[in-house]
C-alpha cells in the first residue's frame, strides 16, 4: 500500500479495482486513490515500490527459501520477483479477488501458473489454517480500502501464520505506520511469535515490515548480517545494507 498523486485512470471494473499510468509507472489501486502494487514499464520485473523491496529482507535470516506462500496478489511485484530471480524457490500466492488475478496477468506480467508458481483463487486465512508446515516464508500484503483485512490481522490468523512455517520460517507483514490498530497487531505477532519479533520503517508515516521468527533467531550479529547484506546487494540489487541499518534502529523484541 502507497500513496502517489492522482494519474491517468486508464480503466476502472464494477468492483472499484482501478488501473492507472504516469511517467512509465503503471498502477493498481484498489478501492480508493492508494496505490496497492506499481511497475515500471520498461523493468516490469524489478520492485517498484519501496516496501516491497524492504519486504525481500527477509532474504538477510533466510536467503535460500525453497517455499514461498504470498497472500494477497495485487499486480504481482512480489511474485514476479520471486519467480525470475530465486530459480530454486516455488511460490503460491492466495488472491480472493479473481479480477485482481486478472489484472495481474494482463496488466502486469504475472507468469501462467507452472511448477514454481501458483495462484490460487481462494481466501487467505482458510488457507493457511489448511497448510501447516508448508512455507519456508509467509508474505502478508493485505488491505480493503486502504486497512488491514481483519481476518489477517487477528490473534488467530497469526497463531495459524506460525504454524504454517516450517521449523525455520519467517513470518512477513506488510503493515501501515499510520493504521490505528497497528500497535496491537504487533503485539498479536509478538503473541503469537514469543516475541521474536524485528520491524523495519519502510518509509517514515508509511509502510512498516514485521519479521517474526518461528524459531528464536539468537540475537543479531551485526557484522555478519552486514557481510551478508554486502553479498545479496551486488546480486540482487537492492539495498540490503540499507535494510541492515533500518533494523538496528527499529524495534527488537
Amino acid at each position: 500500500m502507497h500513496g502517489f498523486p492522482k494519474r491517468r485512470i486508464l480503466t476502472q471494473d464494477e468492483s472499484n479495482i482501478q488501473l492507472s499510468e504516469q511517467d512509465g509507472i503503471r498502477a493498481l489501486h484498489l478501492g480508493n486513490s492508494m496505490v496497492q502494487s506499481a511497475m515500471r514499464l520498461a523493468a516490469p520485473n524489478d520492485l517498484e515500490l519501496i516496501y516491497t523491496r524492504c519486504m525481500m529482507g527477509f532474504m538477510l535470516f533466510h536467503p535460500n527459501p525453497e517455499n514461498i506462500l504470498m497472500i494477497g496478489l495485487g499486480g504481482g511485484s512480489l511474485a514476479k520477483f520471486v519467480y525470475h530471480r530465486l530459480p530454486r524457490t516455488k511460490t503460491t500466492v492466495i488472491e480472493i479477488n479473481p479480477q485482481i488475478v486478472a489484472m495481474a496477468r494482463n496488466y502486469f506480467f504475472v507468469p501462467d501458473d507452472d511448477e514454481r508458481l501458483q495462484v490460487i483463487i481462494a481466501e487467505g486465512e482458510g488457507y493457511v489454517a489448511s497448510h501447516p508446515a508448508s512455507a519456508d516464508v509467509l508474505m502478508i500484503d493485505g488491505f480493503d480500502d486502504g486497512c488491514q483485512v481483519s481476518s489477517l490481522c487477528s490473534q488467530d490468523f497469526y497463531n495459524r501464520a506460525r504454524e504454517t512455517l516450517k521449523k525455520k520460517g519467517m513470518l512477513v507483514v506488510n503493515l501501515l505506520s499510520r493504521d490505528k490498530g497497528l500497535q496491537e497487531y504487533l503485539r498479536r505477532i509478538e503473541n503469537s511469535f514469543d516475541g521474536h519479533v524485528i520491524v523495519m520503517t519502510a518509509e517514515a508515516r508509511g509502510n512498516l515490515i514485521a519479521f517474526a521468527f518461528k524459531q528464536n533467531p539468537a540475537k543479531p550479529a551485526w557484522e555478519e548480517l552486514r557481510e551478508r547484506a554486502k553479498k545479496l546487494e551486488t546480486e540482487f540489487a537492492l539495498p540490503f545494507q540499507e535494510y541492515v541499518k533500518k533494523l538496528r534502529r527499529g524495534k527488537i523484541v
